[in-house]
């Protein structure tokens, strides 16, 4: 057996992540993958695809119906479809090579297969020339998770498909129906809404965006609905029947929806099959995932657990900050993830980001807050983009005025939600924000005048 001081299984944001803050520790890593590239489903059939995507298809909306007002004339803006997936797999191959060059510079010895556990410690990696066994004190599982469906569809990887499927389509659909009004239908749905597909979201609540602070949930699908999204909100999809060229999805107690194309965002399931958990006493819960400890910690000696394998949002950044805590608590070194303040962003146009609590959160667990609120069409950097669509909504302790959630949908929401994760991590109070110096004019303002105006003294707006 080869003999490491840490085998990392899954090569996705946690994995590679936890790999190199190994290495730097001074520890010899191995990182086991079964994909050719690595990355894992984020980088590589997940949110840099369709990140690339969504840009790509902004530009083309912008081109064809807001430059004008900028004073920017085109001829006929005409799709290129090809180009548009090409350069979407070279942004991918860009930084999925970007990764294996990490590891080689951090010497970590990647072994290419699906590991499976012949004992704590031990891993066995079944490769195209021969069997690799691995060996360790330490084995982090992370190895992600993967879509699932509902009871009645069958996924065909074509006409009936997933998020990897819907990266790909090689024509814009005629009518596209995305079952799941969570963040990835909803932006697949608006990259293909806007290269000229009619797009029918289904979703069983009665709301999008579930689990989303319920007010900007409410606005944004005014939003979407104004941009041609069609919501078919509190249905029951029953199953989809494809025929040669389209498909045929059944709501109980509704008219059955005909379409071409089918997208089934419904959730996800922890990667943990054919990992070998019953040759080291694991037992997954029915999502696939295993219980961990505060420091990452399996009931079982010597294995760790991080990522969509384990309990918390299914984030690559939520990933990440836990591998590098699990190999610091490895190390012996004080390991930490406030999970109080991870960020949940949704890259639609306008985009929405959120940190915290919301309100009906808030309100379930009695705690008193007052509430800031500030547009951005009252934003002068927003109106010199035209782009003023959205608000900020800053949530604070009644009591300590401490800031417990901060809900953006507007310009750039992404980036923006940094300052009020980096504000909360701190313990800040909306006062303490407010004092800060943004530059002018920058959408910043908004953050700084929201959290002015939950004392009402708000200066730009009334």
């Amino acid at each position: 057996m080869k003999e490491f001081d840490l085998i990392v299984i899954g090569a996705g944001p946690g994995g590679y992540v936890a790999a190199i803050r190994g290495a730097q520790l001074g520890m010899k890593v191995a990182v086991v993958e079964k994909a050719p590239a690595l990355g894992g489903t984020c980088l590589r059939v997940g949110c840099i695809p369709s990140k690339a995507l969504l840009e790509s298809s902004e530009r083309f909306h912008s081109a064809r119906h807001e430059l004008a007002s900028h004073g920017v004339k085109t001829g006929e803006v005409q799709l290129d479809l090809a180009s548009m997936m090409k350069r979407k797999d070279q942004v991918v191959k860009n930084l999925t090579g970007g990764v294996q060059l990490l590891l080689k510079q951090n010497k970590i010895e990647r072994f290419g297969g699906h590991g499976r556990f012949l004992a704590p410690g031990e891993i066995e990696v079944p490769g195209e020339s021969a069997t690799e066994q691995l060996k360790a004190p330490h084995v982090i599982i992370a190895t992600g998770s993967q879509p699932v469906s509902l009871p009645g569809i069958e996924l065909d990887g074509n006409l009936v498909g997933t998020s990897t499927e819907a990266l790909s389509y090689p024509e814009v659909p005629k009518h596209l129906v995305v079952i799941g009004a969570g963040y990835i239908g909803l932006e697949l749905g608006s990259v293909w809404q806007r290269l000229g597909a009619k797009v029918t979201v289904v979703e069983y609540l009665n709301r999008i965006l579930p689990g989303m602070d319920e007010e900007v949930a409410k606005e944004a699908q005014k939003v979407f609905t104004k941009q041609g999204l069609i919501f078919r909100l509190g249905s029951k999809v029953q199953g989809v029947k494809p025929a040669r060229k389209t498909c045929k999805v059944l709501i109980e107690d509704a008219d059955p929806v005909q379409c071409d194309r089918v997208l089934v965002a419904v959730g996800r399931r922890a990667n943990t099959e054919g990992l070998g958990l019953d040759a080291i006493g694991l037992e997954p819960d029915q999502r696939g995932r295993v219980s961990v400890d505060e420091q990452f910690r399996t009931p079982v000696e010597g294995i760790y657990a991080i990522g969509d394998v384990i309990r918390g949002p299914m984030l690559a950044h939520k990933a990440e900050e836990e591998g590098v805590a699990c190999v610091e608590y490895i190390a012996g070194q004080p390991g930490h993830v406030d999970y109080d303040t991870i960020p949940g962003i949704v890259y639609t146009h306008p985009e929405i980001a959120t940190v915290g609590k919301t309100e009906e959160q808030l309100n379930e667990l009695g705690i008193a807050y007052q509430k800031g609120i500030f547009p951005f069409a009252a934003n002068g950097r927003a109106y010199a983009l035209g782009d003023t669509t959205g608000r900020v909504k800053i949530l604070a302790d009644e009591k300590t005025d401490r800031v417990l959630g901060v809900h953006i949908i507007g310009p750039r929401a992404g980036d923006l939600i940094a300052e009020a994760t980096a504000a909360m991590t701190f313990g800040a109070s909306s006062e303490d924000i407010a004092r800060c110096i943004h530059a002018h004019p920058t959408l910043s303002e908004s953050i700084k005048e929201a959290a002015l105006a939950v004392t009402d003294r708000a200066l730009h707006t009334a």
